[in-house]
């Protein structure tokens, strides 16, 4: 009897694979989220929405861009961490929410690494140091000179607390031993618009979304954290150029998923990723925006994420932000 049952389970299971291959081909049937986890209008949201588009033709189907901003960029990265690993629900994965956020809270509500299934790294961009070009400091080494002089006016703002700019700027008052206050924001268009109005003189983020009023007047960039000169502002000097290398930082822009997501569905996710990084109309794109693309697979972008949780442990305790 037993091995009658065997020699039926044997036959029947090539038509069990057959019948369960469909299911994986036909990923995806139903509309897609990636959660950007700022608010729109910031370096995150402009790089979700630029991808948006040619994924969902790739996939075809609707790509929807859902903000979830909050918390050093926790809030969206805990919603995704606890989602279904179906590949319907995605991040568009940052430094922030990543490297940064979750050791910058009292409470470290995710583990990047373990709960995350890296998919792609779509490109990197430097942060870029800015000051409103009337009220602001002239120069990166003059804000300690500026915060004393200017107490109530000796404030940064970033594009959330635990934020990549946020860091940065608590890097800055340790490297030049200054007091500066912190401002945060719920994604970095909301402190753009204070910047430009005056209401803050610095702001630190992302490059992504400055360059035009940088050529515009509107705001002036002190410093990229980069060792190189972005193409798109030759004018701002470097923190390699102004002595200052150990504000080197660059972020990061990626997809990632829930852990667990089904190697079908990441593998056609990276695919089409692959392809879009690689479209002459999305390199120009990010070149504006003042992104360098980036192809990693995978394992190779997880064990990315990996290197960069542990490179930026020293900088998160030198700035007495470790998770407590």
């Amino acid at each position: 009897m037993t091995t009658r049952l065997h020699r039926l389970a044997l036959l029947a299971l090539p038509t069990l694979l057959i019948a369960a291959a469909p299911a994986l081909a036909a990923y995806p049937e139903k509309p897609i989220r990636i959660v950007v986890t700022f608010a729109a209008g910031g370096a995150s949201d402009i790089v979700a929405r630029a991808i948006s588009e040619p994924l969902a033709k790739a996939l075809g189907q609707a790509v929807i861009v859902d903000n979830k901003p909050g918390a050093g960029g926790t809030i969206g990265g805990l919603e995704v961490a606890r989602s279904a690993p179906d590949g319907y629900t995605l991040m568009l994965s940052n430094s922030t929410p990543l490297s940064i956020g979750p050791f910058t809270v009292p409470r470290q509500p995710y583990d990047p690494v373990k709960q995350f299934s890296h998919v792609a790294m779509l490109g990197i961009a430097p942060v870029v140091i800015m000051a409103h070009p009337k009220t602001g400091p002239a120069a990166l080494k003059d804000l300690p000179r500026f915060a004393a002089a200017n107490p109530a006016q000796g404030s940064f703002g970033s594009g959330g607390p635990g934020s990549i700019g946020h860091i940065v700027g608590e890097m800055i008052k340790h490297e030049l031993k200054f007091g500066m206050t912190h401002v945060p924001y719920r994604g970095g268009a909301p402190m753009t618009t204070d910047l430009i109005a005056g209401t803050i003189p610095v702001g630190i983020d992302v490059i992504t979304a400055y360059v035009p009023m940088m050529k515009a007047g509107q705001i002036k960039g002190l410093a990229v954290t980069s060792r190189k000169r972005s193409a798109l502002a030759p004018e701002v000097p470097t923190v390699v150029e102004l002595g200052l290398p150990q504000l080197l930082a660059e972020n990061y822009f990626g997809v990632s998923g829930p852990a667990g997501l089904p190697k079908e569905v990441a593998d056609k996710l990276a695919h089409a990723l692959a392809d879009i990084v690689a479209d002459p109309a999305i390199v120009k794109r990010f070149e504006e925006l003042g992104i360098a693309t980036v192809k990693m697979n995978s394992a190779e972008f997880s064990a990315f994420v990996a290197r960069q949780v542990a490179d930026w442990a020293p900088a998160l305790k030198a700035a007495d932000l470790k998770n407590n």
